[in-house]
């Protein structure tokens, strides 16, 4: 297995299939920002299906077991399921998860299952319409998201997570209503620090609602007790409701960094690496890729970044890497 200068190994591979959204969340692609003149990567810039699986490949003979795709909004790639099916395939891949903001899963669940997919990460950061639309920015019925979740449900891929990222001020009031909105269900809600991930969404810290304050607005209307991890390195701090009617995650990168367990490497759409969520600059492999490069001279540059990665940017978040410009979460996926 290969570790890096910390000594933390490479487990997990997030692949960005797009840099699309048709939502425009304030933390991740801010309407002023990504706006109708905003230019998106052409299309012959971007990974095609059989080269995302031929890097899984090599990722897999480096120690990747775990793939997850995301975007930008992952489902706006035509075809999913055919790279779902190919990664699915790839020998030492044991999980294939998926993150999507739900918008167009209802029809997509099935077909997904089928090809192979294990499990779904749905982003909802309200569950009421009014604060959904002012959360996504945009003019679409939650009750849209809240049929894609049913209908992977329904695929068997569970059990669903929900991940909601709390704002003051935005969507904070409705912490009881989220976690109320999924108990019962099977569902498990991860309530996420808002973070400073990128350079346009004017992170504040007094805009962060902590971890310890989203579950202290919880437990106040029902209790909880905390559950062990499922797995070493997991990011989600878990805890159940006591009354045993299922669980809920915080993922508290700002007040409680766990940059040590990380195991994470990320692929652009556009096929470069990144080795942080908050990394200012990647490494190429599409050009390799497409001017001939053997497996084995891949290996060699993937092996090489990571050996050198030391990033613990969430760790040293009040010194001098706060307001250095970075890459841009709809770019790398969160």
């Amino acid at each position: 297995m290969l570790h890096d200068a910390l000594g933390r190994p490479l487990h997990d591979l997030r692949v960005s299939v797009t840099d699309r959204c048709n939502f425009r969340c304030a933390y991740c692609m801010p309407r002023d920002v990504y706006d109708r003149d905003h230019v998106y990567l052409p299309r012959d810039e971007i990974l095609t299906f059989e080269e995302i699986e031929r890097l899984v490949r090599v990722f897999a003979g480096l120690g990747v077991e775990k793939v997850r795709l995301t975007g930008g909004e992952p489902l706006l790639r035509h075809d999913l399921d055919d790279l779902v099916a190919r990664v699915a395939a790839v020998e030492r891949i044991s999980d294939v998860a998926m993150t999507t903001n739900g918008s167009t899963l209802a029809r997509h669940a099935t077909a997904l299952a089928e090809a192979g997919l294990d499990r779904v990460t749905v982003s909802l950061d309200a569950v009421d319409d009014t604060s959904f639309r002012g959360a996504a920015d945009v003019d679409f019925p939650v009750a849209r998201v809240l049929e894609g979740i049913d209908a992977a449900k329904d695929a068997g891929l569970t059990p669903v997570k929900i991940n909601t990222v709390v704002r003051r001020g935005l969507n904070d009031e409705t912490i009881v209503d989220i976690a109320g909105a999924f108990r019962e269900t099977g569902h498990i809600v991860r309530f996420i620090e808002y973070m400073d991930v990128g350079s346009s969404n004017d992170w504040k810290m007094k805009d962060v609602v902590t971890a310890d304050q989203i579950l202290a607005t919880i437990a106040d209307e029902w209790p909880l007790d905390p559950i062990d991890p499922n797995y070493p390195g997991e990011v989600v701090r878990r805890w159940r409701y006591r009354d045993g009617q299922g669980e809920i995650g915080v993922i508290a990168s700002v007040s409680k960094p766990f940059c040590g367990e990380c195991t994470r490497l990320r692929l652009s759409a556009d096929g470069s690496i990144y080795t942080c969520l908050f990394a200012t600059q990647g490494t190429d492999l599409r050009d390799p890729l497409r001017s001939g490069a053997t497996d084995e001279e891949l290996v060699e540059l993937i092996t090489a970044v990571w050996q050198a990665r030391s990033d613990r940017y969430s760790e040293e978040r009040t010194g001098v890497s706060l307001g250095l410009p970075k890459v841009e979460m709809s770019f790398i996926g969160g």
